[in-house]
Order: structure tokens, then C-alpha cells, then sequence
């Protein structure tokens, strides 16, 4: 399978640089293997969007997302059938957070740039939807914003759009893992959006509790922006 040969030669590659820092990863849990971890670990999906995979489009995506005290302080999303490369955050605490994308050439990342999300548009929100998993509650809760346009894209790749400023508002009212939006929302935020609880609006957290097992690591719904002005409007239309 293509995501166990991935992860193996992402866990392999983690152990050598980092080999102090446990890693959570999807295909290592399937198969029941969780490791006890405290204030710093790394979340890894080696294959997100398997629809995606599996319908050749190219939106699926590889991640790496670096745990410190429950906040993702940095992220890797790369897409490698569209070429295309997101980082941001940093491993230093004392670092200044930015964030980049570029593509991915003969093995090179060429093309780098610095990404910031946007201020909404006046004209309308445009709005990233799930093409494989819009729920009637995600639809309700869009039909609440002024929207310009709603996209579609697989994975991770929603996050990085806002990170971006492709987008403005991604709300998720379906099932995900920890390993699915890490990365990407440790790039969001470094480009200075937010991921937040649908329920509270506060920022997410990720926690791997102690004996925990696969389903501990599902996540609540969240809505994720490219400007928190957007949570809102949306509170004032509720």
C-alpha cells in the first residue's frame, strides 16, 4: 500500500534527525501501535485524501505536523502529484512564525515564496467545501455567510488555500483525525489564520491522552479562516 510504503520512509527519515521526538502516525496506530507522549511529538498522515488517491486527481497529500504543548508550532503539506510544497511555523520556540509554499522539481523545492492569509473580499466569502465529504450541516452552516463562490478541493489543501489566500472559510461538521489537519493548520496559522472549535470558537488543541487508542484521536467539528472576522459574522447570524 501506498501510505504504509510512505510512512515507513517518513518514520525513518524522523528517527534520524529527530530521534528524541515520538511520532504518531496514522498506518502505526492501525496496526496498534501508539506511543506515550507528552508536551512534544509529531503527528504524521502519509496519505491524506485516499478518495483523492484513489480517483487520480492529484489533491492528496502527504503531512507533518510538529506537537509542542498541545499547539501545531510546525507543518509540512506536500502534494507531490501536483508538485506542490506548504511549510510554516517553527521548531524553535524563540523563531519567528512564517509561511511558504513552493513546488517541487527533480527532487529540489524551487520557487518559494511567502504566503499570508487575506481580508475577506467585499464581494463575498469564498468558501472551501469537502468533495467528498460535505455534510447537511456544513451546507446549513454556509448557507448562514455572504458567500461569493465555494470551492472545492481535496485534503489538507483546503487549509493550505487559506493559508494562502485562495479562501476564507472552511467549516468541517464531519469526522477527521488529529494526523488529517495538523500540518495544514499549523501552516494556517503561521500565515496568521486560525483553527477553531466549532462549538467554543476556541483555538484547537491536540492531545494524545494516556492508553490512548485510535478513536481518542478523532476530531471535534472545527471551522478554520484566513481572518477570525469571519467567526464573527457568522456569530452574529446565528
Amino acid at each position: 500500500m501506498a501510505d504504509a510504503a510512505a510512512e515507513k520512509v517518513i518514520l525513518a527519515g524522523l528517527a534520524q534527525v529527530f530521534p528524541e521526538i515520538p511520532v504518531v502516525a496514522e498506518e502505526s496506530v492501525e496496526a496498534g501501535i501508539l506511543p506515550v507522549v507528552e508536551g512534544r511529538y509529531f503527528l504524521v498522515d502519509p496519505l491524506d485524501g485516499t478518495k483523492e488517491f484513489l480517483k487520480r486527481n492529484g489533491e492528496f497529500t502527504v503531512n507533518i505536523a510538529l506537537i509542542e504543548d498541545g499547539n501545531p508550532v510546525f507543518g509540512v503539506v506536500s502534494a507531490p502529484a501536483l508538485g506542490e510544497i506548504f511549510w510554516g511555523g517553527s521548531i524553535a520556540a524563540n523563531q519567528h512564525k512564517s509561511a511558504f509554499k513552493g513546488r517541487i522539481e527533480t527532487g529540489k523545492i524551487v520557487d518559494v515564496e511567502p504566503i499570508s492569509v487575506r481580508t475577506p473580499p467585499q464581494s463575498g466569502l469564498s468558501v472551501l467545501a469537502s468533495r467528498s465529504h460535505m455534510s447537511e450541516e456544513t451546507a446549513s452552516l454556509i448557507s448562514r455567510l455572504g458567500v461569493a463562490e465555494k470551492l472545492s478541493v481535496g485534503s489538507s489543501l483546503k487549509l493550505c488555500w487559506l493559508a494562502a489566500g485562495q479562501a476564507d472559510f472552511y467549516p468541517r461538521m464531519a469526522p477527521t483525525m488529529q494526523w488529517d489537519i495538523a500540518a495544514g493548520d499549523a501552516v494556517l496559522r503561521a500565515a496568521g489564520g486560525a483553527l477553531v472549535y466549532a462549538e467554543t470558537g476556541k483555538d484547537f488543541t491536540y492531545q494524545v491522552p494516556t492508553q490512548a487508542i485510535k478513536d481518542d484521536l478523532l476530531n471535534p467539528h472545527f471551522l478554520a479562516v484566513g481572518c477570525r472576522s469571519v467567526l464573527a459574522d457568522l456569530a452574529l447570524s446565528d
